[in-house]
């Protein structure tokens, strides 16, 4: 404290300043920024001359500039570890993304495909999100094609265009998966994320502003501890005139490298969103469309084992077939439709169940595999039939009930 009482004094009287003219109020304060920074940087070269010479240039008043300058920079010190602190925070960006209203993103995935996941956003005044839409490709489901997500008044709609059907769902696990990926695409989030890793001392934050004003200030993170995430460094560039951000680049850590994983770019801020971007109404007219808030769907699970309801759910499917009662069929079938059903199984005769296996858990359909032989009459002959997707799983924010999600043929 001596010390810097003894330097405080020396820089004064070298700029013609009577130290006795400083209260003690002004001294501790300055003595207090510089233990700050000293505690902050205990093996980096200090900080002072530097912050000292900016001050000296000013034309204003010596002491209001030193105030105002070590205290304005205080928290951008944190970020940098370099002798000159950039004017910039990312607490700007945060701020700035709070007024955003409306946005248009493209997500890329470096190593799989040139086509982006693509999405827009509408939040209501409070930054909260209010409605988005999802155009997913078909490198995400291959075996779906591309798809459309819309979610709005926390009632989701799925478009398979291949496969020509509309699902409408309406529950809490839906709605908060959705809301979960539009937040994570949120640029006030993506910011506040890495502020918060920062401060937590789990990453380390560089920040790089460029002189040139048309290009952008490069924020980058690299992870300190082990996350779980797929990508262990971020860049973000944000505008230097709205401190919105413009891209965010994702790297993996692999052999000692950091290689390009994604890039999220972020697309007219604040213009406003077409309505019919939020609603599915201009899609085929021969859709089929299955609505799951208008219906009860699967099979209610009581007392009932996983693997007792799975193969309830399959045995009653078969039976409602042979009994040709599609509707039932249809409701076990996720919904549906019972004129699809009969589209698909009316020209067959189903005539009884041979056997039902043991389920098989397959995670990666997101329920259980379980294996039925059925003996049919198609095109006049009888034989037995092994279907090979009939899976069953919970139904979607239901878990009390159980429906079949797999192909059999086609559906």
């Amino acid at each position: 404290m001596d010390n810097d009482k003894k330097l405080f004094e020396e820089l004064l009287k070298a700029d013609g300043i009577d130290p006795a003219g400083i209260s003690e109020s002004e001294r501790k304060a300055f003595a207090k920024i510089l233990d700050g920074q000293l505690e902050q940087k205990k093996s980096k070269p200090s900080y002072r001359p530097v912050i000292w010479r900016i001050i000296m240039q000013s034309k204003i008043t010596k002491l209001a500039v030193a105030a105002v300058v070590i205290i304005g920079m205080g928290s951008a010190i944190t970020f940098l570890d370099k002798a000159v602190t950039p004017a910039y925070a990312i607490e700007q960006t945060i701020q700035a993304s709070h007024s955003v209203r409306y946005l248009h993103i493209k997500s890329f995935m470096a190593s799989i495909s040139d086509t982006p996941i693509e999405c827009w956003v509408e939040f209501d005044q409070s930054g909260q999100v209010k409605n988005i839409r999802v155009n997913k490709p078909a490198w995400m489901s291959p075996g779906d094609g591309e798809s459309v997500i819309v979610w709005k008044d926390n009632k989701m709609q799925l478009w398979v265009k291949k496969k020509n059907f509309l699902v409408t769902l309406k529950d809490k696990e839906v709605a908060a998966q959705i809301l979960s990926m539009a937040e994570q695409l949120d640029p006030k989030n993506a910011a506040a994320n890495i502020l918060q890793a920062q401060e937590k001392g789990d990453s380390e934050v560089e920040i790089q502003e460029p002189e040139n004003k048309a290009e952008p200030i490069a924020i980058t993170a690299t992870s300190l501890v082990e996350n779980g995430l797929p990508f262990q460094r971020a860049i973000l560039f944000v505008d230097q005139a709205t401190k919105l951000l413009n891209s965010v680049e994702t790297y993996q850590l692999k052999d000692g490298e950091y290689v390009h994983f994604s890039t999220i770019e972020f697309y007219d801020y604040n213009i406003p969103i077409d309505s019919e971007m939020f609603t599915l109404d201009n899609i085929p007219d021969d859709v089929m469309r299955i609505d799951k808030t208008t219906q009860q769907v699967g099979l209610e699970q009581g007392d009932l084992s996983d693997n007792e309801i799975a193969k309830e759910v399959i045995r009653q499917f078969l039976q409602a077939l042979i009994e040709k009662d599609y509707a039932k069929a249809g409701r076990l079938f996720g919904g549906v439709p019972a004129e699809r059903i009969e589209k698909v199984y009316g020209q067959i005769r189903f005539i009884r169940i041979i056997s039902i296996g043991e389920p098989t858990p397959k995670p990666e359909m997101g329920g259980h595999y379980v294996p039925c032989t059925v003996e049919i009459e198609e095109n006049g002959k009888i034989s037995q039939w092994h279907p090979e997707h009939s899976y069953v799983r919970q139904v979607h924010g239901q878990p009390e009930r159980w429906e079949i999600t797999g192909g059999f043929r086609g559906i």
